[in-house]
């Protein structure tokens, strides 16, 4: 068997997903697997079709690998893959989509808008600014709905900086979301696929010194501090997990995800979004939830990697 680790692609992630894929690498074969490290390219589907009984880790943050689309060739090939497969991808890397289905789900999410540039844009911005300001009330935070790593993220208190800010999500993808700012404590919480079913890892309690998980938050070594398991009451962080593990189901999601969301005040978990191919960088939150489930990284990956090659 030999494992192929799919990392870099062209999004706006290509370096962080190389450092992950990096990482994991390494990890596996520490542990003794035979591990290809690929990039994105026209000699991927012929290295692919050329290796016998190959594995794909699929290491590409963004568009193409998180949106389902490499998954969707995986399938194709009928190559095993680790992680969710192309729909249930493509469901959970839109935002705005996700967010209805976890609403659907009866979850706790936050009250925003989905707004198409072209219909920002058609329609007149000052006017919809000036409703989305009077509908949700500030602050408020825009993001891309299509994107990662917070990029073109950012959380504005007037009408003015949400203009720049519409303008910053719009640079990565067709469709802004304008939601509630949602004040409390942040979490990641890591969905595990093992031989017992289904578990939620110690949740990881996030604690920008900008206030702000921003890019350079996530990133820059020392910008956070990260505390695992969340210094939170214990009915608040079984809330959290258990936010979590149905959000992973709603969504049809497999093998491995992580779920962000914020805590309230009250203790009630709201979902932000759900990864379906977690950061696996030094600074990355679930390989802190592992550690903290005194998990190794080459063993969850080998574990996930049987686990794929078994549902083959």
């Amino acid at each position: 068997m030999t494992v192929i680790v799919i990392s870099g692609g062209l999004s706006h992630e290509r370096d962080i997903s190389l450092r992950s894929g990096r990482r994991v690498t390494q990890a596996l074969r520490q542990v003794g697997h035979t591990v290809v490290e690929s990039d994105v390219g026209t000699e991927l589907v012929p290295m692919l079709q050329s290796t016998p009984d190959p594995v794909v880790v699929p290491m590409l943050h963004g568009g193409m690998g998180e949106d389902g689309a490499l998954r969707e060739v995986l399938g194709l090939l009928g190559i095993p893959f680790v992680g969710a497969g192309g729909s249930a991808s493509r469901l959970a890397f839109d935002k705005a989509i996700a967010t209805k289905v976890v609403a659907n789900a009866g979850l706790g999410v936050t009250d925003q808008v989905a707004l198409p540039h072209d219909i920002f844009r058609e329609l007149g911005a000052a006017a919809l600014m000036q409703a989305l300001g009077e509908r949700l009330g500030y602050p408020l935070m825009v993001k891309p709905s299509r994107s990662g790593s917070a990029l073109g993220a950012l959380m504005v208190s007037d009408q003015e900086a949400l203009a720049t800010a519409m303008v910053g999500a719009y640079a990565y993808g067709p469709v802004a979301i304008v939601e509630q700012f949602i004040t409390g404590t942040e979490l990641a919480v890591t969905v595990l696929e093992t031989e017992n079913g289904l578990q939620t890892l110690p949740p990881v309690e996030i604690r920008p010194t900008s206030g702000i998980y921003d890019y350079e938050a996530r990133y820059t070594a020392g910008s956070t501090r990260f505390v695992t398991p969340a210094e939170l009451p214990a009915e608040a962080l079984q809330a959290a997990q258990d936010l979590a593990l149905a959000s992973h189901e709603a969504l049809g999601l497999r093998h491995l995800s992580r779920v962000d969301m914020v805590v309230t005040s009250e203790g009630q978990p709201i979902f932000l979004e759900a990864n379906v191919a977690p950061g696996m960088t030094e600074t990355s939150l679930s390989p802190l939830a592992f550690e903290a489930a005194d998990m190794d990284l080459g063993g969850v990956f080998t574990s996930l990697i049987d686990r794929a090659r078994g549902e083959r």
